[in-house]
C-alpha cells in the first residue's frame, strides 16, 4: 500500500511542477515574448497578493526593474488588462483590479461550464494516471486543511488539480481557456477557502469527487465540481459584500 502511495505522490509531484501559477502556464507556443514574460511575473505577484487590489503599477518602475524601455512594459500592462488583472484608468495609469462580485460570478460560471466538458472527455478516456494524481492531491489537501496559515496553499493545490484534469482532456484549446479563467478565479478561491470551516467542507467534496472518479461517474464528478465552485464563490462573495 505504501508503495502505491509513494508512486501516486511521485506522479503528482511531476504534474505539480509542470503547472505554474502564472499567465501562459498552459501556453503550447514557442518561448514567451518579452512583454509576455513581464506580464507573467507581474501577474504572479497579483495572484499571490504581493500586489494588492488597487495598487498602482508604474510603467517606469517596471521598466527600471526589468531594464527595459517603456514600450514592452506598456504591452505587458495591456496583456494584464486583457486578462482582467489590471485596469488602466485615464490620468491614473494602471492599477490592480479590485475583486468584484460580478466578475466572480461570471468567471466561476464560465469555468464551471467548460470544466463539465473536460470531465466528460476524461471519463471517456479513463486515464489511470489522473486517478493517481487525484489521490495524491487529496492527501496534499489533507495536510493543509487544518493549517491556520494554509489557505493560500490549499487553494493553489485545488487550482493545480483542476488544470491537471483538463490537461488529460486532450483538448489544448479547452485547457488553455480553463487555465486563464482559473488564474483569474484564484484570487477569489483564496478568499473563499481562507477559513478552516470552508476548507474542511471543500475537502469533503474533493474526497467524494475522488471516489466518483474511481468509478468514472461522469454526472457525480460534474455535480461535485459545480458544488465546490458554487460554495467557494458564495463564500468569497459574502466576504466581499461584508468588506464593502
Amino acid at each position: 500500500m505504501s508503495k502505491v502511495i509513494a508512486s501516486d505522490q511521485a506522479i503528482f509531484a511531476r504534474w505539480e511542477n509542470a503547472i505554474e501559477l502564472r499567465l501562459f502556464a498552459d501556453s503550447a507556443g514557442p518561448t514567451l515574448s518579452v512583454p509576455e514574460q513581464v506580464a507573467a511575473k507581474v501577474g504572479n505577484r497579483i495572484v499571490a497578493g504581493t500586489l494588492a487590489p488597487g495598487s498602482r503599477i508604474g510603467e517606469q518602475e517596471l521598466a527600471d526593474e526589468f531594464k527595459l524601455s517603456r514600450g514592452p512594459v506598456r504591452e505587458a500592462i495591456r496583456i494584464l488588462e486583457r486578462e482582467g488583472l489590471v485596469q488602466v484608468l485615464p490620468r491614473r495609469g494602471a492599477i490592480v483590479t479590485q475583486l468584484s462580485p460580478t466578475e466572480l460570478r461570471e468567471v466561476f460560471e464560465i469555468r464551471s461550464g467548460l470544466f463539465d466538458i473536460a470531465v466528460r472527455k476524461v471519463t471517456q478516456e479513463r486515464p489511470p494516471e489522473l486517478l493517481a494524481v487525484m489521490r495524491a492531491g487529496l492527501q496534499r489537501l489533507q495536510t493543509l486543511v487544518d493549517d491556520p496559515s494554509g489557505g493560500d496553499a490549499y487553494a493553489e493545490v485545488t487550482y493545480r488539480l483542476i488544470l491537471i484534469c483538463t490537461r488529460f482532456s486532450g483538448n489544448e484549446r479547452l485547457s488553455r481557456m480553463i487555465a486563464a479563467l482559473s488564474l483569474q478565479s484564484l484570487r477569489y478561491s483564496k478568499l473563499g477557502l481562507a477559513s478552516l470551516e470552508r476548507r474542511r467542507r471543500s475537502l469533503q467534496l474533493w474526497k467524494q469527487a475522488t471516489k466518483a472518479m474511481e468509478h468514472w461517474d461522469t454526472e457525480a464528478m460534474m455535480q461535485l465540481a459545480r458544488q465546490r465552485s458554487e460554495e467557494s464563490a458564495e463564500e468569497a462573495a459574502r466576504l466581499l459584500s461584508k468588506s464593502a
